[in-house]
């Protein structure tokens, strides 16, 4: 099961849950839920490590650009270095290098350009299912924190009731709750 799954599945335990009586609570089995949030922790890692990779590919193209505008530099140093033998062949190739250094420049700005919309695209898209992720595992904090806040009522509601007859009425708010019909 996957990161959506486990989440699916933390709703549907926290959707078919028990209502608790006077409360918006509702009663989740705690291993089931465990089970789920386990689950989710174990697919956690693998995306993580997925976001570090996208990060290596990031800096390999970037070092593969990198590599290349070196070596189109040293193509028009080299280029350059040749056609300086006459005056005028000094000026051509002097114009040659800089046209060609300015457009190994601007290939590597547009490679670099590319590989950081990528990477970018790439994290943005490990930013929104962590974003996810963490909202649903707040929205089922928030709900078991409700639950707990609520079995913390419970015992006051089981105070005696005045003038309650043991044998005929029920003693206690809940038993008299029950006892009415709700």
């Amino acid at each position: 099961m996957d990161v959506e799954g486990y989440l699916d599945r933390i709703e549907q335990l926290v959707a078919q849950g028990r209502p608790v009586p006077l409360s918006a609570s509702v009663m989740v089995s705690k291993a089931e839920l465990e089970e789920a949030v386990a689950g989710l922790r174990g697919e956690l890692p693998e995306e993580m490590r997925q976001s570090r990779w996208v990060l290596k590919e990031r800096d390999e193209v970037i070092d593969q650009a990198r590599r290349e505008a070196e070596r189109i530099l040293a193509d028009a140093q080299s280029e350059a270095e040749q056609r300086v033998s006459e005056t005028e062949v000094v000026n051509t190739a002097q114009r040659e290098a800089e046209r060609i250094l300015e457009q190994a420049r601007e290939e590597a700005r547009v490679l670099r350009l590319e590989a950081e919309d990528y990477v970018d695209n790439k994290l943005a898209n490990f930013e929104i299912a962590l974003h996810k992720t963490l909202e649903a595992v707040e929205k089922g904090r928030e709900r078991l924190r409700g639950r707990l806040v609520s079995d913390e009522l419970t015992p006051e509601d089981e105070e005696p009731v005045p003038g309650g007859d043991e044998d005929e009425a029920p003693t206690t708010r809940s038993q008299l709750y029950d006892h009415e019909g709700g």
